[in-house]
C-alpha cells in the first residue's frame, strides 16, 4: 500500500507582505547603490550589503523562508548519508574518463578522416 502525503500549501496574507517587503528591498538596495553614485565606494557597498541583508532576514522569517531552511537542513542531512569514494577510487574512475575520452576522439577522427577520404578521393576524385 502506498502512503500518499498530501502537502498543504497556505499563504497568509503576512507572509505574502512579508515577501513583498523583502522583494522591495532587494530592488531598494539596488536603487539606493546608484542612488549614492557621489558618495564612497565603501558607503554604497555597505548600503547595499545592509538592505540585502535586511530582505534576506525578512525572507527567512517568512512561512516559505522557514520552509526553505528546513529543506536545505534535509539536503546538508542527505548529503552526510553519502558514501564518498576514496582518493584512490576517484582517481582510478578519472583516469577510466580520460581513456575512453582519448578512445572516442581516436574513433571520431578515423572515422571523419575514412569519410573524407571515401567522398573526396574515391566518389569525387579531387584529390
Amino acid at each position: 500500500m502506498s502512503n500518499v502525503t498530501q502537502v498543504e500549501t497556505v499563504s497568509t496574507g503576512a507572509d505574502k507582505a512579508k515577501i513583498g517587503l523583502a522583494a522591495a528591498l532587494l530592488v531598494g538596495s539596488v536603487v539606493a547603490f546608484y542612488f549614492l553614485s557621489a558618495q564612497d565606494i565603501w558607503l554604497r557597498v555597505a548600503v547595499l550589503l545592509a538592505l540585502v541583508a535586511a530582505s534576506a532576514l525578512v525572507f527567512l522569517i517568512s512561512e516559505p523562508g522557514r520552509q526553505f531552511i528546513g529543506y536545505a537542513r534535509e539536503a546538508v542531512r542527505e548529503t552526510e548519508k553519502v558514501v564518498w569514494p576514496t582518493r584512490q577510487e576517484a582517481l582510478q574512475m578519472t583516469g577510466y574518463v580520460f581513456a575512453f575520452v582519448v578512445v572516442m576522439a581516436l574513433m571520431l577522427w578515423l572515422t571523419d578522416k575514412t569519410l573524407e577520404w571515401l567522398l573526396y578521393s574515391v566518389v569525387l576524385g579531387w584529390r
